[in-house]
């Protein structure tokens, strides 16, 4: 059973870290990567010194950091709220409705957000009843981030409570017991205990999210999102090194570009791992 996984990350993450040195070589296809011409550090001197280093790390920094402190919280919240729910059925509809978005792909959602926030989409058109002139939200670069986060946080609000769901599931029901008699109401007892009961999974999961700070988020998304009109506030590192590394053929460059990323995503995972253990006993390991 465990043969599968192991396969699949040698042959997906472990074998391709072979070609990461072409990050510090001239590459060429025609050449092959034991061909091609050693350069050192050039390509990420040439990033530094690039006009496009400062917007590109600002908007990364800019985009995550706002999925961060909106869209985590997010799942938090609404698991708590799901959990005071004493109504069966209600609360039923209402993790089916929440769950639902998460498997609509995103093409679709890019695709809707597109319809929705057009000149003259639905968006448009409710606002324009109460007097409210029209807006191109995917044209105006001020509106890039609050689409993307909003958006995401709509398509994976539900789906992320579940685990902090399960770990509710897994408190102690004494406790609350405990907390009753004492004469502690619901609001209470979820600030006293159940908050308290699902720290540990909200600090392993924030640790994660850290290690993954410098993603940008969904490339896809971006991608499908954002055009030359928005690049000021919607390029990030990955979509740069997508255009540099797929559209332009500037393999060796990207590959720095990506590998400079990935190593700063390392840097802030073991910071976050490490700085949890020593505040308070919880980490990855």
């Amino acid at each position: 059973m465990l043969l599968p996984v192991v396969i699949y990350y040698l042959v997906f993450l472990f074998f391709p870290m072979y070609g990461l040195q072409i990050a510090f070589k001239d590459f060429s296809p025609a050449k092959g990567i034991m061909g091609s011409d050693w350069v050192g550090f050039k390509h990420f001197v040439s990033f530094y010194h690039s006009y496009y280093f400062v917007r590109l790390i600002r908007n990364t920094l800019m985009l995550s950091l706002y999925t961060l402190i909106f869209g985590f919280p997010a799942p938090i919240i609404l698991a708590l709220l799901l959990n005071e729910i004493r109504n069966r059925v209600f609360k039923n509809v209402v993790q089916s409705i929440t769950y639902l978005p998460h498997f609509i792909s995103v093409v679709v959602v890019s695709g809707m957000l597109v319809d929705f926030l057009s000149s003259d989409g639905l968006i448009n058109q409710l606002t324009g009843l109460f007097g409210i002139h029209s807006i191109t939200f995917l044209i105006e670069p001020g509106w890039f981030r609050t689409v993307y986060v909003s958006s995401d946080i709509w398509q994976g609000i539900g789906w992320g409570s579940i685990i902090y769901l399960a770990a509710i599931t897994g408190i102690d029901p004494s406790l609350y017991e405990a907390a009753r008699t004492d004469g502690a109401g619901r609001f209470k007892q979820m600030l006293h205990i159940t908050i308290p009961g699902i720290m540990p999974t909200v600090i392993i999961m924030l640790i994660l999210r850290f290690g993954s700070l410098m993603a940008g988020g969904s490339l896809e998304k971006i991608l499908l999102l954002y055009n030359s009109t928005t690049y000021e506030t919607s390029d990030v590192i990955s979509t740069f090194v997508y255009r540099r590394g797929l559209l332009q053929n500037d393999y060796g460059f990207s590959a720095a570009i990506g590998l400079f990323n990935n190593i700063i995503n390392f840097i802030l995972l073991v910071s976050a791992n490490k700085i949890s253990r020593k505040v308070n006993d919880t980490s990855l390991w």
